[in-house]
Formats: structure tokens, C-alpha cells, sequence
């Protein structure tokens, strides 16, 4: 598993893989800039700081336990895990916490928000992941979620380079660590947990080729892609809010009720009759 996981993050070294970080830079960056609260938590891929453009106080960085952990130098000390509390309330995340993405060291309902770059592709468990997800989530907190489509061209260049490696030659165009995992596949996994998809959308439409020079003679095909064939992206990108049944959130009563108006009372006239001799 380590040595698929480290060909995942030199992947991303090179010119497609570049080009796909790029596009999800952006994207986090739009998505959570507004999106308000105090906890916020990345699990995985610390080659991204996909909460640089957030501006809640207190933030992670949370590496899965032999998964990241061979992604990075700046492995967390022991004394990091004790007391995740102390972890950075600085602009940008940092490494706080090693754990498994199955079993976050944080309580039910603590967190405002939950960013997950391409971390149930490389989950062992990638049900149990979102289950402990939803678990630590806030009602109403939200969840962001980035992954490889292996409904698009890419998709297809990698499911033909393993049919050529059975027959002992070629290989394979994108990483090979973990399971890409459809789109509406994982939209179906997130309503099942009372998820509420509030966007999605594709990226990246430029042919599966490795070479730099070749991406950039069509970068025209990105707008196409968006306009004609929106969900063939070699990229998916959503975010979904938690939900809560029977719950509602209540209103600051900022007006003064209004006083009833009494209504004015009749009062019948009395004629005054004349004294009587």
C-alpha cells in the first residue's frame, strides 16, 4: 500500500497532475471561503492546503495512518496527538494529527467543517470514512469532497492501460493507489447518511497526455467541456450539507412584538329624557 500511495503524490508532480491540483486549488478556494464556524478539518493530501482561503479560527491537517503517512516529511510529533486542542489557529493548516479516517479523535458534532481531497479514493474503508464524517459534523456542517471520474477520458485511458498491462505491456495513465469512485455513486452514499448535495461539478477536460506541452494546446477544450459534455471531467468536485430530521433551526426574535391593538369599545348613546311634573 506505501509504495502506491507515494506513486499517488509523485503523480501530481508531474504536468497532468499539476494541472488537476491547480483546478482543485481553485475550487476549494471559491467553495470555503465562505463557509463560517470555529473547527474545520482536512483528512489527507497535505501536498494541498485546501483551507488556505477559510477564515475559521481553529483548523487541522489530519494524515490517514498508513496512508499519508508516507505522503509527507513533516510527520506530526507524538505529543501532537495528545491534545489535538493545541493544534494551530493559524491562517493555513498544518500537520496536528495522524489518525485513521475511520475513528477521528474528535466528539460527535464538533466540527463546522470537513474537507476530503481525494481521500476516499485512498480509504481502505471508504463508507466507514464518510460514517465518521457525519459523525463529527455539526448539523448543517459541510462536507467538500474532490476525486478522480472514472467516467471521462482519463477513465477510459486507465481502464485501457490495464488491459494492455495483462497482456505485458503499457501502463497505467493515472495513480493506481486506492478505488476511484463514481460520481453518483458517491451522491447515493451521501443522501443514504442524510447528506444534502448542495453543489457539484466537473473540471479538466483536456486529453489524457503527459506531456506539458500538449495540455496547453488545448486549453479551449475546458470550455467546451463545460458547456457540452459537463460530467465527462477527468474531475469531480461537491459539496454536501449535513442533515438533521426533525430539527430546526431557530431565529433571533430582533423585533419587539407589536402590542395588540385594542379594539375602541362601542358605547351605546343615552338619550337623557325630560323630568316628568
Amino acid at each position: 500500500m506505501g509504495s502506491q500511495i507515494i506513486g499517488f503524490t509523485d503523480w501530481f508532480k508531474t504536468p497532468p497532475g499539476e494541472y488537476l491540483l491547480a483546478w482543485e486549488r481553485e475550487r476549494f478556494d471559491q467553495a470555503v471561503a465562505d463557509m463560517f464556524g470555529y473547527h474545520a478539518l482536512q483528512l489527507g493530501l497535505p501536498e494541498l492546503d485546501a483551507l488556505r482561503g477559510n477564515r475559521m479560527p481553529h483548523k487541522w491537517l489530519a494524515l490517514q495512518g498508513g496512508v499519508d503517512a508516507g505522503l509527507s516529511g513533516n510527520l506530526p510529533s507524538p505529543a501532537a496527538n495528545d491534545d489535538v486542542t493545541r493544534a494551530s489557529a493559524t491562517s493555513s493548516p498544518r500537520v496536528a494529527l495522524l489518525t485513521d479516517s475511520a475513528a477521528l479523535p474528535f466528539p460527535e458534532s464538533s466540527l463546522d467543517l470537513v474537507l476530503l481531497p481525494h481521500t476516499l479514493e485512498l480509504s481502505r474503508d471508504p463508507h466507514a470514512t464518510l460514517r465518521e464524517v457525519e459523525r463529527v459534523l455539526v448539523p448543517e456542517g459541510r462536507v467538500v469532497i474532490s476525486g478522480l471520474n472514472p467516467a471521462s477520458l482519463w477513465g477510459l485511458r486507465q481502464r485501457r492501460a490495464h488491459f494492455y498491462r495483462r497482456l505485458g505491456y503499457g501502463k497505467p495513465f493515472l495513480p493506481e493507489a486506492g478505488e476511484f469512485i463514481g460520481y453518483w455513486r458517491l451522491r447515493d452514499w451521501l443522501r443514504l447518511l442524510s447528506f444534502e448535495v448542495e453543489s457539484g461539478q466537473f473540471g479538466c477536460y483536456r486529453p489524457a497526455v503527459s506531456s506539458r506541452v500538449s495540455l496547453e494546446r488545448f486549453p479551449w477544450m475546458d470550455k467546451m467541456g463545460e458547456r457540452w459534455w459537463p460530467i465527462f471531467g477527468a474531475l469531480y468536485f461537491l459539496v454536501a450539507v449535513k442533515r438533521v430530521r426533525g430539527m430546526r433551526l431557530l431565529e433571533s426574535n430582533w423585533k419587539a412584538q407589536k402590542a395588540t391593538a385594542t379594539a375602541p369599545a362601542v358605547i351605546a348613546n343615552q338619550v337623557r329624557r325630560p323630568d316628568s311634573f
